[in-house]
């Protein structure tokens, strides 16, 4: 199986839902290394990220990212990727081999009209969806930050770039109970954003220790 090697630079357009979920919950997904941080008494910021990758992109396809916001390594800070989801074998592969991140092969529908929604399902179940409403658009914005994964044993922190025009827009996550990442209670929303124009850069993993 073939896939561009890094960096991955990814061009379309993505959701993010953020919400307060249970330290508790996540600390079971993230290694020992990393400590995870509290906004609130027992809750840390997490949420979900979807996009789709069109022309311009290394390569085209969707994502859905499950994650935790607020992780440390010795003075270190990033995220953290408990669940990711694509729809093409080479991104599969690339994100396990170079990334070390656990993608899964998953069908996306996009589904526009005047109740815009994007559903994610995985052979016979519905792993989760977003409803969401047309965004007002704000303002553009260049956002960079590290997320850590293993590979072989190893701890590695690799650096996201992304510009992107953002907009303020109200959404709803349904996360069936059969989904493999319902216990994180990602379902109330504290924020939804749109993504406009992405233009996104993964760049190459560094060990860390």
């Amino acid at each position: 199986m073939t896939y561009p090697p890094a960096p991955w630079s990814l061009q379309g357009f993505g959701l993010v839902s953020l919400n307060l979920i249970d330290s508790a919950q996540v600390r079971s997904l993230i290694p020992n290394e990393l400590s995870v941080i509290d906004v609130w008494p027992g809750k840390t910021l997490g949420g979900v990220y979807l996009a789709f990758y069109g022309s311009g992109s290394v390569l085209e396809y969707n994502e859905l990212i499950v994650f935790a916001l607020l992780v440390r390594y010795s003075n270190q800070f990033g995220s953290w990727i408990t669940h990711i989801y694509v729809d093409h074998p080479d991104s599969v592969a690339g994100g396990r081999e170079i990334w070390g991140l656990p993608k899964e092969l998953a069908e996306f529908t996009w589904e526009q009209g005047k109740q815009p929604r994007v559903v994610v399902r995985q052979s016979d179940r519905i792993l989760c969806a977003l409803n969401y409403n047309q965004p007002l658009l704000l303002w553009q914005q260049q956002l960079s930050g590290n997320t850590f994964s293993t590979l072989h044993s190893h701890l590695l922190r690799f650096q996201g770039k992304a510009k992107f025009q953002v907009g303020i827009t109200s959404g709803s996550l349904e996360v069936q109970p059969e989904s493999s990442f319902h216990q994180l209670n990602l379902s109330q929303p504290l924020l939804t954003v749109y993504l406009k124009d992405l233009n996104l850069l993964a760049d190459r993993p560094e060990i860390m220790g």
